[in-house]
C-alpha cells in the first residue's frame, strides 16, 4: 500500500523548501507556513502568489530556478516540475541530504503523500487514497468542510482546556480515556459552541469527568 503510514509532522520553525510555479499555485506553501515552517520558495512564478509570499515574515521568496543547496539544512522540500529527468533530480537532491520530499504528481519521486486537509484552528482532518485518486480525496475534504464548520476551533480549544484542567485529578491514564469516553459528546459540544455556551460546554464535561467530591491535582490514594 502506497503511503500506508499516517503521520502529523512538527515544522514549526523548521526549515522547508518548495519549488516551481506549479507548487506555488496549488498552495503547497501556504500550508506549511500554516504549519509553522519557515519557507524558502523557488520559483519564477506565479507573479501574484509570489507578492503575497514575500509579505510572509517566514517566507523568504527567490525568484528563479531551484539549486541543489538550495536543500542543505532543510526537513521537507514540496515541489513541482514538468520534465521527469527534473524530478527526479529533486528528488535525489532531497534524499541525499535527508530531506524528506514529495515532487506532485511523481509518486516514485515521493517519500509521502500531501492528504487534502480541513482544517479548524488545532483540529486538522486529512484525507488521503495513497495517491490513487486526488479527486477523490477532494471531494471527501469539501465534504468534511461542510460537517466540521468554523466552530470546531473553539470546541478543540474548550476540549483543551478541560483536559488540562482535569487531568491532576485523573492521574490513572486507563482510567482517564474511560471517562473522556463516556463524558464527551461531540455533537453537543458543537452545537454550545455555536450558540455561544462556551463555558456551559466546559462545565458539562468537567462534571461528567471527575468524580463527586474530587479536585483537580487531589488525585487518588494508592
Amino acid at each position: 500500500m502506497a503511503f500506508g503510514y499516517p503521520v502529523a509532522l512538527e515544522l514549526a520553525g523548521r526549515r522547508a523548501v518548495v519549488i516551481g510555479e506549479q507548487a506555488v499555485a496549488a498552495g503547497k506553501a501556504d500550508g506549511l507556513l500554516l504549519a509553522g515552517a519557515e519557507v524558502t520558495v523557488l520559483a519564477e512564478g506565479p507573479e501574484a502568489e509570489l507578492d503575497k509570499l514575500e509579505g510572509e515574515p517566514s517566507a523568504r521568496v527567490l525568484r528563479r530556478r531551484w539549486r541543489p543547496e538550495d536543500l542543505d539544512g532543510a526537513a521537507v522540500c514540496v515541489a513541482a516540475a514538468a520534465g521527469p529527468e527534473e524530478r527526479a533530480a529533486i528528488a535525489a537532491a532531497a534524499r541525499a541530504r535527508g530531506v524528506l520530499v514529495n515532487v506532485m504528481d511523481d509518486v516514485a519521486c515521493c517519500d509521502f503523500a500531501a492528504p487534502a486537509v480541513v482544517r479548524r484552528g488545532e483540529l486538522l482532518i486529512a484525507v488521503s487514497t495513497g495517491g490513487r485518486s486526488p479527486a477523490l480525496a477532494r471531494r471527501l475534504r469539501e465534504e468534511l468542510a461542510d460537517r466540521f464548520g468554523p466552530e470546531w476551533a473553539e470546541a478543540v480549544e474548550v476540549l483543551g482546556e478541560v483536559r488540562a484542567a482535569t487531568a491532576p485529578a485523573l492521574p490513572d491514564l486507563a482510567e482517564r480515556a474511560r471517562r473522556w469516553q463516556a463524558a464527551l459528546d461531540p455533537e453537543e459540544l458543537a452545537g454550545l459552541v455555536r450558540e455561544g455556551r462556551r463555558q456551559e460546554a466546559a462545565a458539562r464535561l468537567r462534571s461528567r469527568l471527575l468524580p463527586e467530591g474530587r479536585r483537580p491535582g487531589e488525585g487518588t490514594s494508592a
